[in-house]
């Protein structure tokens, strides 16, 4: 029998690792078990990978646009096999400093699988095949997601493929199919359009990011189109066959039953919660097709048993949402009173250009019926910071309401997008009005400015734009 922990988390993801570390700071004695690499997907196969290819892609690019600057770029030699070395030193690069996190904060990392027998116990089965039963006060169950894969006939098919093996493919196609539009499926598209490969995305939906204000992303789609990507919307997908060394998509469209041919095929139509293996029923938790249900304070409704992350209900599927949870989740089993608070969460889509959002979306605060309505817009196109990089597509949109005009939704489409956010969370969370966040003062010349020019344009008019 092993030594009793306070605390024991199920999943190395970063609900799971970060909980870990705040536990271990807090003083309490605490064990993490992952089944298979620290730092979860997010760190291994998602967020990390992709923004090196997202990086990698936007450099070769702006490479091939360079003369506008002054260089004379002939004859350049591209390597996707050198951009995955490179993917694979970050990746090693981080997982290794989290792992020396947890052991500088003597936090007790297991590898294999885990199984809760109660909100005391939880058997470790280690790869070596050794069952060790750890003996607990708390567990959180940080067990992550997984992809959703529809009832399509042929998805077995050699060359339909996942984003997590997309970032591990040998060799460029010419050409790629992507199903989906969420934010990995457009991610995805957009990292395999800049390296050159001819992409089509097809959607069995009327339109992209739901969660999203509808302009912005109708503007996204209008830049995606632009740089070359093939869009097909209102196309679910029929069937996938070979056909002489490629593979044959069958969709029906507009026009009817429609075929497409591409090398590979990349599935991503969403996510899901995984249980890890847990066998929630036995142990009292309650759960439903969205995930393990929890209160402000990351608790199930097993006392002693908490959860974080994607494999909470609602999904949020983002890992700064995880890292707050577990936060949370730990800090309340230290005897502190924290809440997770999902109201005003940004989100970030790492297409080129990028877009972010914070709060309500246009559409969204219209069906709720908030008085007073306004929009402020800045295009990126008049931001001197914008211009000089050679970076102008897309802008800048704040809405506002009631009598003061609070801010209650930022979104942004363009350079950076994922870093201006934050200023627009700030304001959302805070209640800041439009008035207040126009008379901050802004450093020139930055691409923030464009924040500031948004808020002006809702009470006054923007300076460097068309007076209203």
């Amino acid at each position: 029998m092993s030594e009793k922990y306070q605390v024991t988390i199920i999943g190395g993801g970063p609900g799971g690792y970060l909980a870990a570390l705040r536990a271990a700071s807090l003083g309490l004695k605490t064990a993490v078990i992952e089944k298979e690499a620290l730092g979860g997907v997010c760190l291994n196969h998602g967020c990390i990978p992709t923004k090196v290819f997202t990086h990698g892609a936007s450099l070769y690019k702006r490479i091939h646009s360079a003369d506008q600057f002054g260089f004379n770029l002939d004859n350049i030699d591209f390597s996707f096999i050198r951009l995955q070395e490179k993917k694979k030193a970050v990746v090693k690069e981080l997982t290794g400093h989290i792992a020396e996190l947890l052991k500088n904060s003597k936090v007790d990392v297991f590898f294999g699988t885990a199984k809760a027998l109660n909100s005391k116990q939880v058997v470790l089965s280690a790869k070596s095949g050794e069952e060790t039963t750890l003996e607990t006060d708390n567990i959180i169950l940080a067990t992550g997601s997984e992809e959703i894969f529809p009832p399509t006939p042929g998805l077995d098919l050699p060359g339909v493929i996942t984003a997590w093996e997309a970032l591990a493919l040998d060799e460029l196609p010419e050409t790629m199919a992507v199903i989906g539009g969420g934010v990995i499926a457009l991610e995805m598209a957009s990292i395999f359009l800049n390296l050159g490969v001819k992409v089509t995305i097809v959607h069995r939906s009327e339109r992209f990011l739901r969660r999203m204000d509808l302009e912005m992303v109708r503007r996204l789609s209008t830049y995606l189109r632009r740089n070359g990507l093939q869009i097909m919307m209102n196309t679910p997908v029929k069937m996938i066959e070979e056909s002489e060394g490629k593979l044959k998509i069958t969709v029906n469209g507009k026009k009817g039953e429609e075929m497409l041919e591409a090398e590979k095929v990349l599935l991503s139509v969403g996510r899901k919660a995984s249980f890890g293996g847990q066998d929630l029923e036995v142990l009292g938790v309650e759960y439903d097709s969205g995930g393990i249900k929890v209160n402000s304070r990351m608790e199930t409704t097993v006392p002693g048993i908490y959860a974080v992350g994607d494999v909470t209900a609602p999904g949020y599927f983002l890992a700064h949402v995880a890292y707050h949870q577990g936060l949370v989740a730990v800090e309340n089993i230290a005897g502190l009173d924290a809440h997770f608070d999902g109201s005003v969460v940004p989100g970030c889509l790492f297409t080129d250009p990028e877009l972010a959002c914070v709060g309500m979306s246009e559409e969204e605060a219209k069906e709720k019926g908030f008085e007073n309505l306004k929009t402020g817009k800045f295009p990126f196109s008049a931001c001197g910071k914008a211009v000089t990089q050679g970076e102008e597509e897309g802008a800048v949109k704040i809405i506002s309401a009631g009598q003061e005009q609070k801010v209650i939704g930022v979104h942004i489409l363009g350079p950076h997008a994922s870093d201006l956010i934050q200023e627009g969370t700030l304001a959302v969370t805070k209640g800041i009005t439009a008035s207040e966040l126009s008379n901050l003062i802004h450093p020139h010349p930055t691409l923030s400015e464009s924040v500031w020019e948004a808020a002006m344009a809702i009470n006054k008019a923007p300076l460097h734009f068309g007076r209203r």
